[in-house]
């Protein structure tokens, strides 16, 4: 069974930037790929970013190429997602989840979910 603790979202403009935190507690912590997830009103739950248990891979969606950036620390169980250039369509809650070992970002992949941190992107 993992935890999760996520912070950092609010409010934001348009251009503007956000850094999402996902601490992450249970047992071997460090076998899991964790991704971060985003549920806009209305729609599905869809994939932005996931890394892998080392840190070593990442894998994003095609919105998110380019804009965020996901890392990870395991010294502290700390995975985060760096988000520059937000757009209105950047709106929604963001979730931190995770799978054994190897990134994705398939929703249905993924056993263990965090609660969400709001972010909305708004002039």
């Amino acid at each position: 069974q993992l935890h999760f603790v996520e912070s950092g979202g609010g409010l934001v403009q348009p251009g503007g930037s956000l850094r999402l935190s996902c601490v992450v507690s249970g047992f071997n912590v460090d076998q899991y790929a964790v991704g971060w997830f985003r549920q806009a009103p209305g729609k599905e739950r869809e994939g932005i970013a996931c890394i892998s248990h080392s840190g070593v891979n990442t894998i994003y969606s095609d919105s998110a190429k380019g804009r965020f950036t996901i890392s990870r620390d395991n010294a502290d169980n700390t995975v985060n997602l760096q988000m520059n250039s937000l757009r209105s369509e950047d709106t929604g809650v963001y979730y931190c989840a995770a799978k054994p070992w190897v990134p994705t970002i398939k929703p249905d992949d993924h056993a263990y979910w965090g609660q969400g941190t709001q972010v909305t992107v708004s002039s």
